[in-house]
């Protein structure tokens, strides 16, 4: 950010609560960093978790639960729900929370949830390239490799977490 987003002065580079900001010498306007919260949701039906092979990065290729950006006029919870039937065309309802997930400089924070499915057909939409039911033991195999930015690897171990704490009945 180079130029204030309030008055359009040019940006100066101050320590603003112990770090250094942008900030707007004319109006005191503060740039703050803040990561763009992410709603996944661990959705099953029947003992099987709902996952869908990712169409875009990060992961392109991977089995994730269905994932999105949370919008300025929605909840997390809504989010899930809304990115979850956009996704894979399913209905879910929300049961919990499962875990929030976060890395220093990755720009996301994650919060996912656990649900189930009430309703819809799962079918690759938004974002997908194949939808499936998978139970405990039958989790599909990941690609070996990622693209190998600090998303992808970041994203790769919530993955692993969310498939380890299924297999073990943790969800």
């Amino acid at each position: 950010m180079k130029y204030c987003p309030m008055c359009g002065t040019p940006l100066a580079i101050s320590f603003v609560a112990g770090r250094e900001r942008p900030v707007c010498s004319s109006c005191s306007f503060v740039g703050y960093r803040n990561p763009a919260p992410i709603g996944l949701l661990v959705a099953t039906k029947d003992g099987k978790m709902l996952l869908l092979r990712r169409s875009i990065d990060p992961l392109r290729g991977f089995w994730a639960p269905p994932t999105g950006y949370v919008e300025i006029d929605e909840s997390v919870e809504e989010a899930v729900v809304r990115e979850t039937k956009e996704e894979t065309n399913v209905d879910v309802a929300v049961g919990g929370l499962f875990g929030v997930y976060s890395r220093s400089n990755i720009g996301v924070l994650m919060i996912a949830y656990y649900g189930k499915v009430i309703g819809g057909e799962a079918l690759p939409l938004e974002d997908a390239e194949e939808v499936g039911y998978f139970g405990r033991d039958e989790l599909p195999d990941q690609p070996s490799e990622y693209g190998g930015t600090a998303i992808d690897a970041w994203f790769a171990d919530v993955l692993e977490d969310v498939f380890v704490r299924f297999r073990e009945g943790r969800i």
